[in-house]
């Protein structure tokens, strides 16, 4: 792959490169950002190299996961090495895309923070199909998981999300309608 093609491929999937880290950074903007700088540095350098063994989407979002994951371990053991063990607070407000309607709005702010509290290969798998279009077996390219191991938290994290969802309520008025 040339130069230009990179850039090419790399601009076109640059908002959903950009809402996958967010998704590997607990939807924190500012290191969603860096996230994407340090990636996009990685592979203008080199140091992360498109193979062609799988699609070029599935390879970039691997390297963000990564990159995210140690940025992540750099982060702890700098608080180690401190001696500040602090847990970082995440942001409690999370962005909301446009929606019409108040009652679409509260609704998907329900979704999204039935959806943190997944345990973390859950809800990165529920994120990569639902949000970027991929399949499991490109999730777990992604994830850097075997695809047995995907399926499994695709299968868990959605059974799970609907018991989350239905404590909240949400999904009480299609309990209700009779079956089509």
């Amino acid at each position: 792959m040339d130069d230009a093609e990179l850039h090419q491929q790399l601009g076109q999937l640059h908002t959903l490169s950009y809402g996958w880290a967010l998704n590997c950074c607990s939807s924190n903007p500012t290191d969603a950002e860096d996230i994407l700088q340090t990636v996009y540095q990685k592979i203008l350098e080199g140091r992360a190299r498109y193979d062609g063994r799988s699609a070029f989407k599935t390879w970039l979002f691997s390297v963000i996961r990564y990159t995210a994951a140690a940025q992540r371990r750099r982060r702890w053991i700098r608080l180690l090495r401190l001696g500040a063990y602090q847990k970082e607070c995440e942001s409690e407000t999370q962005p909301i895309d446009s929606v019409e309607g108040e009652d679409s709005n509260e609704r998907l702010a329900t979704f999204r923070a039935a959806l943190q509290k997944l345990p973390r290969r859950q809800n990165e798998i529920l994120h990569l199909v639902f949000y970027q279009g991929l399949t499991v077996e490109n999730g777990a390219v992604a994830m850097g998981v075997s695809v047995g191991s995907a399926r499994t938290h695709y299968d868990r994290g959605k059974r799970r999300l609907r018991e989350i969802l239905n404590q909240t309520g949400l999904f009480n008025e299609y309990k209700q309608r009779p079956n089509k």
